[in-house]
C-alpha cells in the first residue's frame, strides 16, 4: 500500500493532493511528526515498510518521474525495479543500517533543532512571528542538512519553498561540497 503524507499545513498542501487527484490515501502532516520519528531531512523521501511494521529500508529520496530523478542523481526506473522485486519477494530491500542523510541517524543537535522548528512554528501560529524567526534560525543553524526544516520555514518568512531563496540555499549548499540528496543505494 502506498501512502504520501505532506510535510505542510493541510491548507497549502491541499491544491496539490486535488491536483494529483491520488487514489490511495494522502495525509498532510503539519507538526512534522513523520520527519521528526524517521529522522528525514528532505523531500520527497520515501520510507518501506513491511507488513510486520518494520522499517525494510529507512527514509531515501525517492522520485515518480526522470526528470525528478535527473535533479537528485537519482534512477527512478532503478528505484522502482527495486521496489517491485522486493514487493514480489525476488529480493532484500539493499538498505544500509544508516538513514539516507549520512548522518547515522539523529543526533542531540538534530534534535534540539526539530523543538526550536516546532517551537518556531507554535509561537508563528500565534501571531509571534519575530520570535518565530529566530527559533528557526537557530534550527537552521544546528542542523543546516535538514532541508524539512530550512526549506519548511520559508514560507513563514515569506519566501517561496519553492522560489529563489530556495535555489540559492541549495546553490551555497553545493557550493560548500554538501550534496543536497544523498539516494541509497539500489543494489
Amino acid at each position: 500500500m502506498v501512502i504520501t503524507v505532506a510535510l505542510d499545513r493541510a491548507a497549502d498542501a491541499r491544491r496539490w493532493i486535488e491536483r494529483a487527484e491520488p487514489t490511495h490515501p494522502s495525509l498532510v502532516d503539519e507538526g512534522h511528526v513523520l520527519a521528526d520519528r524517521y529522522h528525514m531531512v528532505n523531500v520527497p523521501t520515501v520510507v518501506w515498510i513491511d507488513e510486520d511494521g518494520r522499517i525494510a529500508r529507512p527514509n531515501d529520496v525517492a522520485f515518480t518521474t526522470e526528470q525528478g530523478g535527473k535533479y537528485a542523481g537519482v534512477s527512478t526506473a532503478d528505484q522502482m525495479a527495486l521496489l517491485r522485486r522486493w514487493v514480489a519477494g525476488e529480493a532484500p530491500p539493499a538498505a544500509p543500517a544508516m538513514p539516507a542523510s549520512g548522518a547515522g541517524g539523529p543526533t542531540a543537535e538534530a534534535g534540539l533543532a526539530r523543538a526550536h522548528f516546532g517551537l518556531g512554528w507554535w509561537l508563528f501560529e500565534q501571531g509571534r512571528g519575530d520570535a518565530a524567526n529566530r527559533h528557526f534560525s537557530v534550527a537552521g543553524e544546528l542542523a543546516p542538512e535538514d532541508f524539512t526544516i530550512r526549506r519548511g520555514t520559508m514560507r513563514f518568512r515569506g519566501a517561496d519553498p519553492f522560489g529563489p531563496e530556495f535555489m540559492q540555499m541549495v546553490a551555497e549548499w553545493h557550493a560548500g561540497g554538501n550534496r543536497y540528496y544523498l539516494p541509497l543505494p539500489v543494489e
